[in-house]
């Protein structure tokens, strides 16, 4: 909301202009005041958005017959709220100069009416081109209803993209939904994989003892079998060969499995 305070110069005082502004106002829905200056301007002060003062600001420049508007002077402020309506401020002894000026009026309306009996013939002349003036009117108005039509369907096609928005962020959180349970798969595989390792774990620490159980069995038949002492020993050292390679085999096969899993975990932002 703005407040819009315009001081209007010309032919403006005692000629129907107030109640003209009045009447532009009320059609508008503007509240505000306006009200005769001493040095012969009206002053206007008008609240209402931006596009009605707009469209009140061209309004007030009216020129015909009686009104006469020079000049107007604009300045835009912030709006007060302070009016109920739209008036005017009366001077105390307007009525008389306004009863004084109506004579005026109607003595210069009466030469004019005895001016347009001689000129009747020019007007039923001129009648044709009034008449091109009014279709022209009815073309431009017909043009503003085509405008208007043609917000009406942007307004509509705003509505349809926003649905198709709608339905854009719908699939998406449905998208979103399907990652969520990819990977939870993952995970489930992952930890089927755990379980896999921690079995061959198991099985490692069952053949290293079953190793060492068959290295103790080989120390006491050396110790039975001492005249063979040194062809059993040579034995023991190929047996503690063949087993340091199977125990490097099993650990090196560990390790990878270790590290595959490290691998996974650290592609999947776990670790």
């Amino acid at each position: 909301m703005k407040r819009l305070t315009a001081t209007v110069s010309g032919k403006v005082q005692k000629v129907g202009y107030r109640k003209r502004i009045i009447d532009i106002a009320s059609a508008f829905g503007i509240k505000g005041i306006v009200e005769n200056l001493e040095d012969g301007r009206v002053k206007i002060v008008a609240e209402s958005d931006d596009e009605k003062l707009k469209w009140f600001e061209n309004a007030i420049e009216i020129k015909n017959t009686l009104i006469q508007v020079a000049s107007v002077e604009k300045d835009y402020s912030p709006a007060r709220g302070e009016f109920a309506g739209f008036g005017k401020i009366v001077a105390g002894d307007e009525t008389d100069s306004r009863l004084d000026k109506g004579i005026d009026v109607m003595n210069k309306m009466l030469v004019a009416i005895i001016d347009v009996k001689t000129t009747i013939v020019d007007m039923n002349s001129n009648l044709g081109g009034k008449m091109d003036v009014l279709g022209n009117k009815m073309d431009a108005l017909g043009g503003k209803m085509d405008v208007l039509g043609d917000k009406i369907d942007v307004v509509g096609d705003k509505v349809d993209a926003l649905g198709g928005k709608m339905d854009v962020l719908g699939d998406k959180i449905d998208v979103v939904g399907d990652k969520v349970d990819a990977l939870g798969g993952k995970m489930d595989v992952l930890g089927d994989k755990i379980d896999v390792v921690g079995d061959k774990v198991d099985s490692l620490g069952g053949k290293m003892d079953l190793m060492i159980q068959k290295q103790d069995e080989l120390i006491v038949e050396v110790k039975d079998m001492s005249q063979n002492q040194n062809e059993i020993l040579v034995e023991v050292k190929d047996l503690n060969k063949k087993i340091s390679r199977n125990q490097e085999n099993e650990i090196f096969e560990m390790r990878n499995d270790i590290a595959e899993i490290k691998s996974a975990l650290k592609a999947k932002g776990i670790i």
